[in-house]
Parts: structure tokens; sequence; C-alpha cells
């Protein structure tokens, strides 16, 4: 249940990258309320993960969750540039993400 909520807690911090970049330095009311929202539940999911699981697997998860959800959505639907050295990068990311869940067995 703990990888569930981590999981979950990386789609919240994919959600407050992109929204914080939509506040535009939080300046914009309704993206700067969506933001700390989101990054309120993703705190609050990521302490209940830390809760069982280590905190340098869970940390790094979750990071790289983040920061993988906010590259990709940025390709796709902020028009964000896409070239070789990039997709290879995320796909070192994910590979790296897949391989500390499946460490911790």
């Amino acid at each position: 249940m703990a990888w569930l909520i981590l999981v979950i807690a990386g789609v919240f911090e994919t959600a407050w990258a992109l929204l914080l970049k939509e506040s535009d330095g939080l300046s914009r009311p309704w993206y700067t309320v969506a933001f700390v929202v989101c990054l309120t539940i993703s705190m609050v999911l990521l302490g209940q993960a830390l809760r069982t699981l280590p905190v340098g697997t869970a940390y790094a998860v979750w990071t790289g969750i983040g920061a993988a959800g906010a590259a990709i959505f940025g390709m796709v639907w902020l028009g964000e540039p896409r070239d070789a050295l990039k997709l290879i990068s995320l796909g070192l990311l994910i590979g790296g993400i897949l391989g500390l869940r499946l460490s911790e067995g």
C-alpha cells in the first residue's frame, strides 16, 4: 500500500510542478491555489509512505516520478523541445525508478 501511496504522491508532485509553471510566478490566483493544494497533498502522501518505506528510496522515487512526469507533460502539452538525449535520459530515469521499486521487493 505504501508504494501505491508513493506513486500517487509522485503524480501530485508532477501536478504541482506544472501548476507552478502555469501560475506565472504565483501571480495567477487559481493556478496558485491549485499548486498549493497539490503540493500539500503530495507532501502528506509522501509522509504517509515514509512510515514504512526507506527515506532514500521513497524520496528518490517521489522526485523521479515528479521529474519524469513534468518533463513528459512539458514535451507533450507545453511544446517543450524533444531531443534524443532528453528522451534517453527520461528512459534512464524511469528505469531507475523501476529498479528502486524492484530492489525493495
